[in-house]
C-alpha cells in the first residue's frame, strides 16, 4: 500500500508540478516587465522629444502666416472687385490699430468698423504681429491714423509696401503697381 501511495503522491506531485510550471507560463506570458514598460515609456520621450521643436515653429509662425495670408487676401479682393465692378475699391489700414479693411468708393473707417459696421472684408492682426513699415506711393504711413491703398478699375494700383515682424522673422509684401498683385518676401 504504501507503493501504491507513492505511486499516487508521484503522480499528483507531478500533476502539481505541471500546473504551477503552465500557470507561471501564463502568468508571465500576461503580463509587461518592468523593463518592457520603462523601453516604452523611452521611446515615447524619444518621439514627443523630436516632435516638441517642430510644434513650437509651427506655433510661433501661425500669427505671422496669419497676417500674411489676411493681408494678400483683402490685396485680392480688393483688386478683384475694383476689376468686376468697375471702379475704384479703396483698401483703410489703421497701422496703430492693426486694422485693415476694404470697400468700395465709400470706405469705411476705423472707428466705423469697431463700432459694428460691416465692410466687404476687414481684419485685426494679431497682437504678436508688429508693424514695422507702411509705404504707399512712396509716402511714410508707419505712425498714421489711417492709410489708404487704392485698386482702380483697370487693374493697376497705388505702390505700397507693408513690413511686418514677430518675434524676429520679418516678411514684405508689396504692390506691383501695374498690376496690382501682392508678392511676399522676407526682409532678413
Amino acid at each position: 500500500m504504501s507503493d501504491r501511495r507513492q505511486v499516487t503522491g508521484d503522480k499528483t506531485a507531478a500533476a502539481r508540478a505541471v500546473y504551477s510550471c503552465h500557470s507561471s507560463l501564463v502568468t508571465r506570458h500576461s503580463a509587461f516587465t518592468l523593463i518592457e514598460l520603462m523601453m516604452v515609456v523611452a521611446i515615447i520621450g524619444l518621439m514627443m522629444a523630436t516632435g516638441v521643436p517642430a510644434i513650437l515653429s509651427v506655433t510661433r509662425e501661425a500669427p505671422m502666416r496669419r497676417a500674411v495670408n489676411d493681408v494678400m487676401e483683402i490685396c485680392t479682393r480688393a483688386r478683384a472687385q475694383a476689376i468686376l465692378q468697375g471702379q475704384t475699391t479703396t483698401v483703410i489700414f489703421h497701422p496703430r490699430l492693426k486694422e485693415m479693411s476694404f470697400s468700395g468708393s465709400a470706405a469705411v473707417s476705423g472707428p466705423a468698423l469697431r463700432a459694428g459696421h460691416s465692410p466687404v472684408s476687414a481684419t485685426q492682426l494679431d497682437p504678436r504681429i508688429v508693424i514695422e513699415g507702411l509705404g504707399i506711393n512712396n509716402l511714410d504711413y508707419t505712425d498714421a491714423e489711417e492709410a489708404r491703398v487704392r485698386f482702380f478699375a483697370n487693374g493697376t494700383s497705388d505702390e505700397m509696401t507693408l513690413v511686418l515682424s514677430s518675434g524676429g522673422e520679418y516678411r514684405k509684401i508689396t504692390l506691383e503697381i501695374t498690376t496690382a498683385l501682392a508678392s511676399v518676401g522676407n526682409v532678413r
